[in-house]
């Protein structure tokens, strides 16, 4: 078994920033692929970002690309991190880390991940 725990949700304003963690324990024999997601009321889940386990490749979705960053922590190589600059109200969304495991190309749907965090809310006032 594989627990994702992911911290650092928030209520924010426009402009402020956010570090989302999300560490990744259990049956971690593999490497893998991590991902974050988003989900907002009424709306579909998201690709937001994605790194591959060297970290040498990192894919974001064009309306995070500048402001948000995937990282992994140097010491806790199965922790990691997405920070979040600039926010805006339209970032406003429950935040999902995941991994696909085995895998070495990144992959943007959400379809082909193992497995998931909890969630983590992100709300961001004008």
């Amino acid at each position: 078994q594989v627990q994702l725990e992911e911290a650092g949700g928030g209520l924010v304003q426009a402009g402020d920033t956010l570090r989302l963690s999300c560490t990744v324990s259990g049956d971690t024999y593999a490497t893998f692929v991590t991902g974050w997601f988003r989900q907002a009321p009424g709306k579909e889940r998201e690709f937001v970002a994605a790194m591959n386990w060297r970290g040498d490749r990192k894919s974001y979705a064009d309306s995070v690309k500048g402001r948000f960053t995937i990282s992994r922590d140097n010491v806790n190589k199965n922790t990691f991190y997405l920070r979040m600059n600039n926010l805006k109200p339209e970032d406003t969304a429950v935040y999902f880390c995941a991994v696909d495991f085995g895998a070495v190309a990144i992959v943007t749907s959400a379809s082909a991940y193992d497995y998931w965090g909890q969630g983590a809310q992100v709300t961001v006032s004008s």
